[in-house]
Formats: C-alpha cells, structure tokens, sequence
C-alpha cells in the first residue's frame, strides 16, 4: 500500500507538475515579462526573478532578449531591450507573483519599429481632457492542439449550420466551456477589467468584452487578457486562433469590436458629439483599414466582405443597430441621445494600441 501511494505521488508530480507550486519563494517574486514579438500578433515571455515583492511597475529592472529569435533583430545587434510598463497579478503562479506588460526599445534606447505603445501612449496623453473610454469585444476561435482542426468538430466533414451556437447552451452547441470559464477568473484574479462573455455564432468561436478602460489602459488589458487566455489553453491542449478568417466559406469571421465615448459623448445631449467624430473617422476609412490588422489590411480582407454581419472593406457607413455597417450606434443611445459606438471593422487579430490610437488622431485632432 505504501508503494502504491508513493507511485500515485510520482505519477501525479510528473504529469502536473502543480506538486511543486506550493513551495516558499524565500521572500522572492517570479516576474513574467510579456511583450509583443515582430509579428505584430503573437506574445512572447520569460520569467524574472526578484528580490521582494513589488507595489509599483517603477521598483521593476528593464531586461531584454534576443530579437533575432523573434523577427526583432536590428542590424547586428539582436538585443532588444524591454521595459515595464504596467502589472498584474499572476494567476497561474498566485501569490505575490506577478505579470508584466512590457514595451520593446532597439539598443540605442528608441522606441522599437514593432513598438506601437509608445506612439499611442503619447496620443492618449495629449487628448486626455477628452477622456477616452473604450471596451473591445475580443472573438477567437478554438482548435485542436494541432492548430489545424477546430476544437471538437468532426473527424470529417462540418457541424452543423450556425444559427444554434450564438450564446448556445449544451454539449451539442458549445464547446470550451471551461476554458471560458477558467480564463474569465483568471482575468478577475489578474486585474484585467474583463466585462462579459459568450458562445459566438460559429461552433467553438467565443467572444470577451474588457472595459471600459480610459487611454492607454485599453491595450494594456487586452493584450495581457490575450496571453492569460492562452495560456489557459495550453492546460487544455487547446490552441487558440485570432485569425480573423479561420475557417473559409458560410462561417462567421472573428472580429475585435472597438466601442468608444469621449467626455462629451458621454454627457446628456452627447449624440451630436458621437455623430461629428462618425463623420470625421470616414474621412479615414483607409487609414484606419490600414491599422486595424498586423497585415495592413489583408487580413481582414478575408473577413470584411459584406456578408456575416460584416460591411464591404471598400465602403465606410455607419447606422444606428446596424450591425452590417462600418460603425453601429446603438439603439439605446440613440434612444438617450447619448453614449457611445462601435466600431466594426478592427480585426480580431489586430494591435488595441495600433485601433485606440487611430481612432483618438481622427476624432480629437
């Protein structure tokens, strides 16, 4: 029997590896440093340890890596430089550990060309009488650990037509569900401001809302809700897709719906505030293509086609409940005359701070 218990203890370490979570740290803190590699998509990280714990990103040492393994390399120097810029607490290690939001800088101490924090940053601070507020509706899309097949759809052939999934309920409509529910916890323990969840129209597509979240926060919180997402997957052996096409033909694309206010559109006869910033964003509609995916606009290429509640690449419009238009303003604050819109067109792969950025240059300058 006492054999037995010892191989259980064994196999259980070495299938977990969670036995050893629960050791002191000797008054140390585990610091996972997350930045944003060349792709202008993918999140990269490694650990740092420090001394004590910390209250302030400004008690945090800069670090770097090296760019040539990450389509960062400048010239001959692959070094680029990381610098702290905002904290979370870390749901996987707990504690007193924590996540670290980091912008990239080349090694002559510049803003790194993949860096788009630093110009957005910025921005925000020149315009923040106006009081941005965003919310960003992330859509993402499940697969198998592959990366090729979605996540519990058949062998061969499809599942069924959409229509049963958007915000369905059972094990015939909806799959990932724990994932769901793990990575919404993990935001709340974090300190993300993650808003809601649901089941999206296409089988194993979900959707997150974080926000609102006024500037810079915006980008923060989403890029850091992105990688505690996939990192959840990973103890699933999911891989999660923020491809804005994922699978071709009659199924809904993925989007990253950017809903957005300024002080006066928020006040009581704002809707003329939200209009006159409508009609100053469509005379930007191809700058703004150009920001809303790493690929300048191929990517959503794919998915802004005039079809599955999405408008034509090619036109702007806008509309109150539209959801086939560029931008919607919702029925309720039309009904108040004041608020906030949507804009629909930011792919589900693009950079929040690359979308919040265009959108405050076009309505506050």
């Amino acid at each position: 029997q006492s054999s037995h218990n010892h191989l259980k203890a064994v196999v259980s370490t070495q299938s977990t590896g969670m036995d050893f979570m629960d050791l002191d740290q000797g008054g140390r803190i585990q610091a996972y440093y997350i930045w944003i590699d060349g792709s202008g998509q993918n999140i990269r990280g490694k650990t740092k340890t420090i001394d004590r714990p910390v209250t302030s990103v400004n008690e945090l040492p800069e670090w770097n890596f090296d760019g040539s393994s990450t389509n960062q390399s400048t010239g001959k120097n692959s070094d680029v430089y990381i610098k702290p810029v905002s904290i979370f607490r870390d749901p996987f290690r707990r504690g007193d550990n924590i996540l670290v939001m980091c912008e990239c800088y080349a090694p002559d101490g510049s803003p790194h060309p993949t860096n788009k924090r630093h110009a957005c940053n910025e921005l925000m601070e020149r315009h923040k009488e106006h009081k941005p507020w965003f919310g960003i509706e992330q859509e993402y899309t499940m697969f198998d650990k592959t990366g090729r097949h979605p996540y519990q759809w058949p062998d061969n052939g499809f599942p069924g037509p959409q229509g049963p999934y958007y915000c369905g309920v059972g094990a015939d409509r909806v799959a990932g569900r724990k994932i769901v529910e793990a990575h919404y916890r993990a935001c709340m323990y974090a300190g993300v401001k993650i808003a809601g969840s649901n089941a999206e129209v296409m089988p194993s597509q979900w959707e997150y809302q974080v926000g609102p979240c006024e500037g810079i926060d915006m980008g923060d919180h989403l890029w850091v809700s992105r990688y505690i997402l996939s990192r959840v997957a990973e103890e699933f052996d999911v891989v999660i897709s923020f491809d804005p096409k994922p699978i071709p033909g009659d199924w809904n694309g993925a989007g990253c719906h950017c809903n957005i206010s300024t002080l006066p559109m928020r006040e009581e006869g704002g809707m003329p505030h939200i209009v006159a910033a409508i009609e100053k964003m469509s005379l930007k509609h191809d700058e703004h293509i150009r920001e809303y995916d790493p690929t300048c606009g191929a990517d959503n290429a794919r998915r802004l086609t005039g079809l599955h509640e999405t408008a034509s690449i090619d036109q702007f419009s806008y509309g109150v409940a539209n959801r086939g238009a560029s931008i919607r303003i919702p029925r309720q604050c039309e009904k108040d005359g004041y608020g906030y819109f949507e804009d629909r067109r930011p792919a589900s792969n693009c950079d929040p701070y690359a979308v919040t950025a265009r959108i405050v240059k076009s309505i506050c300058e």
